[in-house]
């Protein structure tokens, strides 16, 4: 086994309960980070169980391949297409898929990564940093419009005409190549009320979910699972901002509930079980205890949600 990193699994235990796991089942930990929860899933899979792990972060991958056991896969790339391409292209029946979303520790503490308002490093933000556009190019081609409605939509943040403004006048002057370069832009703009929140907090999320796509990712993966996953098979999501848990939240609730037409139709049974959204359980919402959170500050903002296959 690997020895973890300095990045500490939030609701390690809660999520790996939450999948009901069976000694010889097929898992898939969607988001390999640094390995804590993989680590965990192969302790509870039997001899004839199997683990596929993905990431896009090329640092994790190299972590993982020194995992030695032929119980466990490693895919790289996005998981919402790898876990389609399992199921549909090389045939694998899933019991369950884990999602921990966001950034993990490793990547925010790594400077050069450009995840990090606290340190500066190149505005980088790319989970695979191989492949696609930089944050700080993005930013020096994209007008003002589009900066603001991404700030607006996935960091829900009220200054964001203001910044955009600002980052868009620093552009013409200087380029915006550092991450320190950025966050002295926004506390230009942004009163610092919230001691326990740094202003560039949503501004580096809006910008980081953006570069990545990580919200089309988590819809899709929703709308696949459905699909794919066996009867009784679970799916464990945690999340760490509100749009996240939110569009987790509302397909959840969606696909719970049953569809009453009306008496009389002339259609089939099968065309009606076709037309039910009542494809899904609900099981439960689970916040980090006190005392995670004090042990691990970056969980306080952590949901654990849980639903069963039908």
């Amino acid at each position: 086994m690997i020895k973890i990193m300095s990045h500490i699994s939030v609701l390690l235990k809660e999520s790996i309960n939450a999948l009901n796991i069976k000694p010889n089942g097929t898992y898939i930990d969607g988001t390999f980070g640094s390995g804590g929860h993989s680590l965990e899933i192969l302790k509870h899979i039997g001899k004839k169980g199997k683990l596929y792990a993905i990431d896009q972060d090329p640092q994790s991958i190299c972590l993982g391949k020194k995992i030695n056991d032929n119980r466990f896969f490693l895919k790289q790339g996005n998981f919402s297409k790898i876990i389609k391409d399992l199921h549909y292209i090389d045939n694998i029946k899933i019991d369950g898929i884990l999602l921990d979303l966001g950034v993990s520790s490793t990547q925010i503490d790594t400077a050069n990564r450009g995840f990090s308002f606290m340190k500066n490093g190149p505005l980088d933000m790319r989970m695979n940093n191989t492949t696609g556009i930089p944050a700080w190019l993005w930013l020096q081609k994209t007008n003002q419009k589009k900066i603001e409605k991404v700030l607006k939509n996935f960091g829900e943040e009220r200054y964001a005409r203001k910044i955009s403004h600002y980052i868009i006048e620093r552009n013409k002057k200087k380029p915006i190549l550092q991450t320190l370069d950025l966050v002295k832009i926004i506390k230009k703009v942004i009163p610092k009320k919230n001691q326990f929140k740094h202003p560039a907090t949503r501004t580096f999320q809006a910008i980081r979910i953006y570069i990545n796509q990580e919200i089309e990712s988590l819809k899709q993966i929703l709308k696949i699972s459905i699909k794919i996953l066996k009867t009784q098979a679970r799916i464990a999501i945690i999340s760490f901002h509100s749009i996240e848990s939110r569009i987790i939240k509302n397909f959840f609730k969606k696909y719970s509930k049953y569809q009453i037409l009306p008496k009389g139709l002339p259609i089939t049974e099968k065309q009606i079980k076709k037309q039910t959204f009542e494809k899904i359980k609900i099981i439960k919402k689970i916040k980090p205890s006190k005392i995670e959170i004090q042990n691990n500050p970056r969980a306080r903002s952590a949901i654990l949600r849980i639903a069963e296959i039908l």
